[in-house]
């Protein structure tokens, strides 16, 4: 019935039609506008998407080193499953229709967003639900798509200048920018906690409300789109790369979770009588989460650039270690109440992809608990000025994390032969196409004095 009247609304717009879209393995809103009778087809079943959204780039260049898809398979169409559950109306397109699908048949072993639900089924088998929460901080420039491609991405001109975090001045004088984006995500299912400036110039900080994780998750990637989609309607540019500007911090995308108890809705996290309250479960979780994080941080760190960010003093992690309220270290578990009590995942930037940090971090975190590991002693102070042991160092280049992702027996064991194979491969090629940059700074370097 509730897909008889999604269909019937759409019939009765106009235009006649909805828009679909899923997310591709870099987080990219991949999608098209749907005539009501195709609509009402899907629903039914599957439709046909080409399957290329697999075997490309966020630049839409085709990989040459993957088996799912590619020129040896003519790039054919892959089933996709619409979700009517995850309708939302579009208030800047006439409240259109907006519904998210995922991929079936074949494609699904390597879908971002099927990789989350089959970890949060290994949840469920324990009897537990995840709770989850993102936040990101991202740079907002006086720019257009034209214009930034036109100066060479250099020489850009932020909505406000300097230092000013959790500024009322500069909140105050963009307000009509805040309270379309908090009214528009809240229109769409995208509830925020809280909104902020940040420090540095144009830099702000959302955090999305805590959800169950797969729809935590469908709510953060679409975040991301809105943002975009808002700021170029009022001629600027939003931008969620890990770092922009060697002056400036990178841009985070931290990731919060819990567990809960799916009968009694207790939490699994909190046992007053544990040091920290930190219950066996937490303890084991943050265990997981530790021990794993070298060997999936291609999953959290997806882009070269990515690892531009992580290195001491600009408020990114630069090993695998947790404290308690300390927010220098990797892990930051998160004290108070039953309610309150959760795991900060601080290693990622705002350029992942939600469902795939998250399956990640939950995944690690659900091994940890199933292996019963314990957590090394919390870090205490600067986790910066701490030489960590080996075991705990984290990959330096996207190259060294893909290859640690594809050597991964736990990851194979979490995400299946088929994802860990096409996901390395991915992030292999998208080292290559780095390695054929010629950089400011190497022209700087070698140009004259070589």
């Amino acid at each position: 019935m509730a897909t008889d009247d999604l269909v019937k609304r759409v019939r009765e717009r106009e235009p006649n039609c909805a828009k679909v879209g899923l997310f591709d393995m870099d987080g990219i809103f991949r999608g098209k506008y749907m005539g009501a009778d195709k609509l009402a087809s899907a629903l039914a079943g599957t439709f046909g998407f080409c399957d290329v959204v697999l075997g490309w780039d966020s630049s839409d260049q085709l990989y040459d080193n993957v088996r799912y898809t590619g020129w040896h398979t003519a790039y054919p169409d892959a089933e996709v499953r619409l979700l009517p559950e995850t309708e939302r109306a579009i208030p800047f397109e006439g409240d259109m229709p907006l519904i998210l699908g995922e991929f079936a048949g074949a494609a699904e072993a390597i879908c971002p967003r099927g990789i989350l639900r089959r970890v949060l089924d290994k949840a469920a088998a324990l009897g537990c639900k995840v709770k989850a929460a993102a936040e990101f901080e991202f740079f907002v420039f006086e720019e257009s798509p034209q214009s930034v491609r036109d100066k060479g991405y250099r020489n850009l001109k932020p909505i406000t200048p300097g230092h000013f975090g959790y500024s009322m001045l500069r909140s105050g004088v963009h307000a009509d920018f805040y309270h379309e984006l908090w009214s528009t995500c809240e229109k769409m299912r995208i509830e925020l906690e809280g909104l902020h400036t940040e420090t540095g110039p144009g830099v702000i900080e959302a955090a999305l409300r805590v959800d169950d994780a797969l729809e935590a998750a469908d709510k953060a990637a679409l975040f991301k789109t809105i943002v975009k989609i808002l700021c170029q309607r009022r001629g600027w540019m939003a931008t969620f790369m890990a770092k922009w500007s060697p002056d400036w911090p990178g841009q985070s995308g931290h990731l919060h979770m819990s567990l809960v108890d799916a009968e009694s809705g207790r939490s699994r996290f909190h046992d007053e009588a544990e040091p920290l309250a930190m219950s066996q479960e937490m303890r084991w979780f943050v265990g997981g989460q530790q021990a794993l994080m070298p060997e999936l941080l291609a999953m959290f760190a997806p882009t070269v650039n990515a690892y531009t960010r992580l290195i001491p003093g600009f408020w990114a992690p630069t090993a695998a270690l947790w404290g308690y309220e300390n927010r220098t270290c990797a892990l930051r578990v998160i004290g108070g109440s039953a309610k309150s009590q959760r795991v900060e995942y601080r290693i990622g930037a705002a350029d992942i992809n939600p469902y795939l940090a998250l399956a990640a971090a939950i995944g690690s975190g659900l091994w940890g608990m199933e292996q019963r590991i314990e957590p090394d002693a919390p870090v205490e102070g600067n986790a910066y000025a701490v030489e960590p042991p080996s075991e705990r160092r984290l990959p330096t280049t996207l190259w060294e994390a893909a290859q640690r992702f594809r050597a991964s027996a736990p990851a194979r064991a979490l995400f299946g032969d088929d994802f860990v194979d096409h996901y390395a491969a991915t992030r292999e090629w998208e080292e290559r196409e780095a390695r054929k940059a010629i950089t400011d700074w190497q022209l700087a370097r070698y140009f004259e004095i070589i």
